[in-house]
């Protein structure tokens, strides 16, 4: 346990200056950005201190002109700090509702837009989910999407969720397509214990939705290329 207390007390001790100094910054001039850029430290850190390491390859493949969608597997509650930390620019994401609801924490998700969602399966909730997420396309900002929409239990593919790619065709936004392996062996599902190792992420070439007839042929499309770069187990 050893690594997990020190993931943690990083996270405190950068997280609370970080709060405390930049969400009264982001209410008084509305400049997300110094918030943005503290808690990327914060994530990184942890992870580094914890002996998590990255294996990153394919970042020159991501447009730095528009604000794409960025598609990834789920294997472990390391992956969002893993993306954040990496992604260039600034991203949202799609976030349980009761995230955004805690004090503090949640102000700080609300400030960076990222965007709420709920698992009831509501459509009027889910189309209202997708329009809040072109409006922050729109802005420029990235959005990070989890399209299995919950961790693996054993880091195979799941199925994929329809709400990311009716968002990609409706924005025609790129869609990065994103592979991680290796923090599903660093803190697996249902455990809060952090072990050191190295977590590889691939960032694929970007594949543009307007050029597929369906939302199904895009999907498809995003899976295979997300798949070719997991190791075989895990590709399902």
């Amino acid at each position: 346990m050893l690594f997990s207390l020190i993931f943690v007390a990083t996270m405190v001790v950068t997280g609370i200056p970080t709060a405390l100094l930049f969400i009264p910054w982001c209410w008084l001039t509305g400049n997300v950005l110094p918030l943005y850029k503290g808690t990327r430290f914060m994530l990184s850190s942890s992870c580094r201190l914890a002996g998590v390491r990255f294996k990153t390859e394919g970042l020159a493949r991501i447009p730095r002109d528009r604000a794409c969608i960025f598609m990834s597997n789920h294997v472990s509650n390391l992956d969002p700090p893993a993306l954040i930390s990496l992604i260039p620019g600034r991203t949202s994401a799609f976030m349980k509702r009761a995230l955004m609801e805690l004090p503090i924490l949640g102000t700080g998700f609300r400030m960076g837009e990222f965007i709420a969602v709920d698992r009831s399966g509501n459509a009027a909730d889910a189309k209202q989910s997708v329009a809040a997420a072109e409006r922050v396309l729109a802005k420029g900002v990235h959005i990070t999407t989890f399209v299995e929409g919950t961790r693996s239990p054993d880091g195979r593919m799941l199925p994929f969720k329809k709400g990311p790619f009716f968002l990609a065709m409706d924005a025609g936004a790129p869609c990065i397509p994103v592979s991680i392996h290796g923090t599903e062996s660093i803190m697996g599902k249902g455990s809060l214990r952090i072990k050191p190792g190295v977590a590889h992420v691939v960032f694929h070439d970007p594949i543009d939705p307007t050029a597929f007839s369906s939302r199904d042929e895009l999907m498809q499309a995003v899976r295979a290329s997300i798949a070719s770069g997991l190791p075989e187990r895990m590709r399902n």
